[in-house]
């Protein structure tokens, strides 16, 4: 305990003087019902995505939907890896002398924190940006932004968020367990060297990028839509931008409302070099705000979609009993349904009965 050398032991220095407590049962209950509703939610975002995917193969919805999918796909495996550990940890009674003797599953967390938490923000500010160009470039994007290029975008985001967890292991630095013995992550006790205030400053930073982007593509995308809408009568193709639009701007306001206290406080550390003891419950609350991002971010694709916003005015208009608004931009295409009356007019069967009605008149 008191050899700070030792690899071994790592971390654990904290242990000594714990003044963060939790309840393990209030806890372990909690973390359990988290993941729980956590995997179910992603799970059935995932399904409506991939069948929204299948039915609709425009390049300009494609691809938002293969960034959302894999938004959904990396908040999935983040609660099932994490809330996993979690709750082993919680049921342990947080004795990590005994299961962690070597630092494996400190660090192994501590790596899972750090990609979890910053892969979904990044996607986030991609999908924003995806949408951007789809909007302001339509040429660019039809051209440019195609299936193969998402999935290498993808893997790209994917594979920086896994150079930024890997960071402090590749520079033989070990994930520090947390006051409240629950969590592994950066060191936030006693931070004096600049290479551990580099590792807060890094994470807390590339989360505040990613939603200031966020939030400049989407107004960006936002205004250009509402200019679109005003100078043109034509609404045909543009319900899809609409939809997607509101995604986004739900998806940026579920982040920036859950990630700001934890990336404002590790930045704030990072700068300050320590933090006071009676801060532990607030990075607790921070880290919880945080992990409410993965339940809420499925919800927005179950949720805001066409179909559920057009009965949600239909009942919206019927207890008002008026029209307030016209949602020409949330019904299907017009041109699909002109082919589909057009069809049925042309069929034979439509033609027969044409040419019978007369005839049955005379008779």
């Amino acid at each position: 305990m008191n050899s700070s050398k030792s690899p071994g032991l790592a971390g654990f220095g904290i242990l000594r003087n714990t003044t963060c407590h939790t309840e393990k049962k209030i806890s372990v209950f909690f973390s359990i019902i988290f993941m729980t509703v956590g995997i179910l939610s992603n799970s059935l975002a995932i399904a409506i995505l991939m069948k929204a995917y299948q039915r609709f193969r425009q390049k300009s919805k494609a691809s938002f939907l293969l960034l959302a999918s894999g938004l959904v796909v990396t908040d999935l495996f983040g609660h099932l890896i994490n809330g996993t550990i979690a709750v082993f940890v919680y049921a342990s009674d947080k004795d990590w002398i005994r299961f962690n003797q070597s630092n494996i599953l400190c660090s192994v967390f501590g790596i899972c924190m750090v990609f979890f938490g910053l892969c979904p923000l990044l996607l986030g500010s991609v999908m924003a940006v995806e949408r951007c160009i789809g909007v302001t470039k339509p040429i660019f994007h039809s051209t440019k932004m195609t299936s193969k290029h998402v999935k290498m975008m993808l893997t790209m985001v994917c594979l920086f968020a896994v150079l930024i967890a890997l960071l402090p292991i590749l520079r033989f630095r070990a994930y520090q367990i947390q006051a409240s013995r629950t969590w592994c992550f950066y060191k936030t006790e006693h931070v004096e060297d600049w290479e551990d205030r580099f590792y807060l400053l890094l994470f807390s930073c590339l989360g505040l990028l990613a939603l200031a982007i966020s939030f400049l593509c989407n107004a960006v995308t936002g205004i250009t839509l509402l200019r679109v809408k005003f100078k043109s009568q034509q609404r045909q193709g543009r319900s899809h931008h609409f939809e997607m639009i509101i995604q986004l701007l739900a998806i940026m306001c579920v982040s920036c409302i859950c990630w700001s206290p934890f990336l404002v406080t590790m930045a704030r550390i990072g700068i300050n070099k320590t933090h006071s003891k009676e801060t532990c419950e607030t990075i607790l609350f921070a880290l919880r705000m945080a992990t409410w991002n993965q339940i809420l971010d499925p919800w927005v694709y179950i949720l805001l979609r066409k179909a559920v916003l057009k009965n949600l005015y239909k009942i919206t208009r019927g207890c008002c009993g008026v029209h307030v608004i016209n949602l020409h931009m949330w019904e299907l295409s017009s041109i699909k349904n002109s082919l589909k009356v057009a069809a049925i007019s042309e069929s034979p069967v439509s033609s027969k009965q044409v040419k019978l009605q007369p005839l049955s008149t005379t008779g």
